[in-house]
């Protein structure tokens, strides 16, 4: 494949994972075509920016993320850093700071459903 050709498919597909459109290439594939899904880089100052953003104590952000309050404190002091998911949830939560306001409902809502 000529390698304008392999670079034009290649950005056209990281423009449709990056839009959320779905598709069904192999990470050798997506690798082939030059498609780099980025690694997540979030800091313990980050950490610590997003449960203020969002007004949350260190043990009601670690309820809404289903982890230790200790996972949280660790991870805000630098001692620690989150893993897979976890890490990938804080990018959203960074992007998107009420992507998780539905997690914190009254018991009036809940006693409802």
């Amino acid at each position: 494949m000529r390698e304008t050709i392999k670079n034009a498919i290649g950005e056209t597909i990281q423009g449709l994972v990056k839009s959320g459109i779905k598709t069904s290439f192999t990470a050798k594939e997506l690798k082939e075509l030059g498609v780099e899904i980025p690694k997540v880089e979030i800091t313990a100052k980050d950490i610590q920016e997003i449960r203020e953003k969002i007004k949350l104590s260190q043990s009601v952000f670690a309820k809404v993320l289903n982890v230790s309050s200790s996972s949280v404190m660790q991870w805000e002091q630098g001692k620690r850093t989150p893993s897979g998911s976890t890490k990938v949830l804080l990018e959203l939560l960074r992007e998107n700071p009420n992507l998780l306001n539905y997690r914190i409902g009254s018991s009036a809502q809940s006693s409802q459903s």
